[in-house]
């Protein structure tokens, strides 16, 4: 259920199940072979726009809070339907202001082989303590991907281009 039609049947199923007053718009929806993760906007507490960004942050995370609480029994109940059609757990996430929140979402391990230099990263970051373990070590490299894939991407590419102007003018291919 990762292909597109996969995930417009979910988008669909959600419309016509959760409740009309839970979220504002439409539902950010993210589908892997593991999980769904569904997370609904839902209205920012009302305040004076003079208020400092960590009371306002405070109130953002008060209504998170509440709203979490609130929606529990119904949350569940969907999510086990759901679990049951999709055969994938779900996890519920909400956006109040600027704050994003994901209820407890699924941690699956993904089993890898490295070799030495890499394992030597993921062990730097442990020894620094960046990192627990290295299984967190590599869960923290993959977040900083994602979170600078593009900027680091052409970076990468930027580098590249370098590394192979200097082995062209290394000793031997002059």
């Amino acid at each position: 259920m990762s292909t597109e039609t996969g995930q417009e049947k979910v988008r669909g199923w959600l419309t016509g199940r959760l409740p009309g007053d839970w979220f504002e718009g439409d539902t950010e929806l993210s589908i892997d072979r593991d999980e769904i993760l569904i997370v609904g906007r839902i209205p920012a507490p009302e305040q004076n726009k003079d208020v400092s960004a960590a009371e306002r942050s405070a109130a953002e995370s008060g209504r998170i809070k509440q709203f979490r609480e609130d929606t529990r029994e119904r949350r569940i109940e969907i999510a086990r339907e759901l679990e049951h059609a999709a055969r994938r757990k779900v996890a519920w996430g909400v956006r109040c202001g600027d704050t994003r929140t994901v209820f407890t979402s699924l941690s699956a391990p993904v089993m890898t082989r490295l070799r030495q230099p890499e394992r030597q990263v993921l062990d730097t970051l442990v020894d620094a303590g960046v990192a627990r373990s290295r299984s967190d070590a590599l869960g923290w490299c993959v977040k900083l991907v994602a979170q600078h894939s593009e900027t680091w991407l052409s970076d990468l590419r930027t580098a590249m281009t370098k590394v192979e102007e200097v082995r062209n003018a290394g000793p031997g291919n002059a």
